[in-house]
């Protein structure tokens, strides 16, 4: 007999093998979706809001943060963990509220490996198209999910798409937020091979870089080339003398409000 349960709009059978596989997908969509470029550059943001948006850290240290974006995914973000923890690095994972609030466990499992935790939204809206209720709300939803979980409120965000317009950048910091943008867009979004996202990340990354990537997306995407991808930026990095920290630790913020 097919028993059937409802999860969101849709209707899954119960006797799916995949069913144990079910979670939250981004609301605004794959990446490629929403990023489109903004009215106000994220450069000209960070200039005149210093104190609430960063780009990059120091460029006198020696010194990058790998940042990954939209789970925690039950399929990759498991995998880049091991990744990471192989070559004894750690790095920020920015979640969406509603993937952590289904898979506990992994963001658990990410903290205690000494990550830092940041808010992604709770459904991953592109913010500029919401107003400003709803964007309160997402953002404090995702923390009051991460607090359940962990014990703190993130400090950290991360506007879905990067997108941001003067109006949320007052209200985020208003809400005490810092909001952690990128200088490197690995482009693994775009699902490009192994190779490639290499070599772009490692084309662009100097000291202080903070790199753009991701260990979730849709149901739709492999980001098999970002974990693959890992095992070659890493060693190549710390060959150059480069060190992987935090986003707290690039920056000097705390990982808390």
């Amino acid at each position: 007999m097919n028993m059937y349960i409802r999860y969101g709009d849709s209707w899954w059978n119960w006797n799916d093998p995949y069913r144990q596989m079910i979670q939250s997908q981004p609301e605004g969509g794959s990446e490629s979706v929403g990023r489109e470029p903004n009215l106000v550059a994220n450069s000209v943001l960070q200039r005149e809001y210093p104190n609430i948006i960063v780009l990059r850290g120091s460029l006198d240290e020696n010194r990058v943060a790998l940042t990954f974006d939209d789970g925690p995914d039950i399929r990759f973000t498991p995998q880049v963990l091991d990744v990471l923890n192989k070559y004894q690095v750690n790095a920020t994972f920015f979640q969406m509220g509603a993937r952590a609030a289904e898979h506990t466990d992994i963001v658990r499992r990410v903290h205690a490996e000494g990550h830092a935790i940041g808010n992604h939204s709770y459904w991953h809206p592109n913010l500029t198209e919401e107003n400003l209720g709803r964007i309160q709300w997402e953002v404090t939803s995702t923390e009051e999910t991460l607090e359940q979980i962990l014990g703190f409120r993130p400090r950290l965000f991360r506007p879905p798409y990067g997108a941001l317009n003067r109006e949320i950048a007052e209200l985020l910091g208003e809400m005490g937020n810092t909001v952690v943008l990128w200088n490197v867009d690995s482009l693994d979004w775009k699902q490009l091979g192994t190779d490639v996202i290499a070599d772009i990340t490692l084309a662009n990354t100097t000291p202080g870089s903070i790199i753009l990537m991701h260990d979730g997306g849709d149901w739709t995407m492999d980001l098999s080339g970002t974990v693959n991808a890992l095992d070659e930026i890493i060693p190549r990095l710390q060959q150059e003398g480069m060190e992987f920290v935090t986003i707290p630790e690039l920056i000097n913020v705390s990982e808390a409000k």
